[in-house]
């Protein structure tokens, strides 16, 4: 009896020790947060993947992946209340004009994949066609122009547009409220659709301007971060461009790694979503991530040229590839 009691201590002990060690390990790892712009999907996948992979404690760091608040993820990097966002190159672009020091370190998708979406009945397969059709928005001036440019390229009136702002509805929602179209990206609500069974014509921004191929989504971070914790930054962007790269290659076991992270997420969609957005997260670029000047200033001038971006904005101080693997500006 005596020895099992000594045995049993003995036990206790080295568990203690052992759980020691592991609280020891996990303090001396940096704790940083990233703060998603919306619900988590396959724009994201890398993230979890570096973080399931252990990529992110290779590198010394313990990443916290956060939903956005009430602020936005632009605000909450720019506060410091998250290290690192997931943002758009809109929002940076108009950021950076209201004295918002925010700085996208890499493009999660080399093109827009975002378009106008409507079920195939309604006839709609370019911008002519949004001629007597009601559109459902977010009542956002800029989509207006969008909206408005691609008619013009189209010789149609934008006035025959009838606009309803539908807040939260989503597109399936919408389109069952005599809404005839919307704005998605085709790589989440277009692939749902094709599960649903519902037949979409889509009207994809960049195929009628090349201003409107800018980045979206980004991934963002503070002046702050990187003038005074380069380090971490440089250690952040070595994890994630290794997830994003292994979610390049291996679609399939990147899209289980999301499931298991995120478990209310529909697992076919990820599977399906996963399939179709991994190869257009490099594409045609150098390595993943990496971001254009043009692409950045092209879109500030159409913005300005429609009378939408107020301040200055400077293209080569919004973004830097200096963080990615084989980076330099």
């Amino acid at each position: 009896m005596k020895q099992r009691l000594v045995l049993t201590a003995l036990f206790t002990l080295f568990a203690l020790f052992l759980a020691a060690c592991s609280s020891t390990g996990d303090s001396s790892r940096q704790t940083v947060k990233i703060v998603l712009d919306w619900t988590p999907n396959t724009n994201h996948t890398g993230l979890y993947v570096a973080k399931e992979k252990g990529y992110f404690k290779e590198q010394g760091l313990d990443v916290q992946i956060i939903q956005p608040g009430n602020s936005g993820a632009e605000q909450m990097v720019a506060s410091g209340q998250a290290d690192f966002g997931v943002s758009y190159q809109e929002n940076v672009t108009h950021a950076r004009t209201q004295g918002i020091p925010i700085i996208s370190i890499a493009a999660v998708l080399q093109h827009n994949t975002s378009g106008f979406a409507s079920l195939r009945d309604k006839q709609i397969q370019r911008p002519k066609d949004f001629e007597g059709k009601v559109y459902g928005g977010f009542g956002s001036p800029v989509e207006k122009q969008i909206l408005t440019s691609l008619m013009e390229k189209d010789q149609a009136d934008a006035n025959k547009v009838k606009i309803i702002n539908t807040g939260n509805v989503d597109f399936f929602q919408a389109s069952k409220q005599n809404i005839d179209f919307m704005w998605i990206y085709y790589g989440w609500t277009g692939i749902e659709a094709e599960l649903r069974g519902e037949k979409l014509n889509m009207v994809y921004l960049k195929d009628y301007d090349r201003a409107l191929d800018y980045y979206t989504p980004v991934l963002i971070t503070s002046e702050k971060q990187i003038s005074q914790n380069k380090e971490t930054v440089q250690s952040f962007m070595k994890a994630v461009s290794k997830g994003y790269q292994f979610a390049i290659d291996h679609p399939d076991q990147a899209a289980d790694i999301l499931i298991r992270e995120v478990p209310d997420l529909n697992p076919e969609l990820v599977k399906k979503s996963q399939a179709w957005i991994s190869p257009r997260y490099k594409d045609d670029a150098k390595v993943w991530g990496w971001q254009k000047e043009e692409v950045w200033a092209d879109y500030a001038k159409w913005l300005s040229d429609h009378h939408l971006l107020e301040g200055k904005f400077v293209p080569n101080e919004a973004f830097t590839n200096e963080f990615l693997p084989e980076g330099g500006n």
